[in-house]
């Protein structure tokens, strides 16, 4: 690859839900086979900026809560071996605004098929649907590992 020529880059959802973790395997993979990147994109909204009574949390506890478990989760599916080619990105924001907006200039968009919310019988979550309706690229659901459904 001409060194001027940017590298592929694949956009994967990362919440901590096991489709999440199999959707990062596997965007490695295909990041692996097209000589891309990939970016681990991790979403996280406080609970409630605000009630009847002000802020419901400290600021930065939110941002602290959602970076330790973004490196946890990094941590769970590549162990001490993170490929060089994945870029961790923790965005604050609705996830699936976030993924779209990533989506942009992407090669492709990865995403779980379900979260770590939502219903167990659901076939697709919201932020994967909401995805796969709006991103400016291919998007790639995959399911957990096991999920025969």
């Amino acid at each position: 690859m001409d060194r001027s020529e940017a590298a592929p880059r694949i956009v994967v959802g990362v919440d901590g839900s096991a489709s999440s973790q199999e959707a990062l395997r596997w965007a490695a993979r295909q990041a692996e086979l097209i000589r891309g990147v990939v970016e681990a994109v991790c979403a996280w909204e406080a609970p409630s900026e605000s009630g009847w009574a002000g802020p419901a949390t400290e600021p930065g506890f939110d941002l602290e809560q959602a970076r330790r478990g973004f490196t946890e989760e990094i941590r769970t599916v590549f162990g001490d071996d993170k490929p060089v080619e994945v870029r961790e990105m923790l965005v604050r924001g609705d996830p699936s605004e976030v993924l779209v907006r990533a989506s942009e200039g992407a090669e492709l968009l990865v995403v779980g098929s379900r979260g770590r919310g939502g219903f167990g019988r659901a076939m697709l979550g919201s932020v994967s649907q909401r995805c796969a309706q709006h991103a400016a690229c291919p998007v790639v659901v995959v399911r957990p590992a096991g999920d025969e459904k």
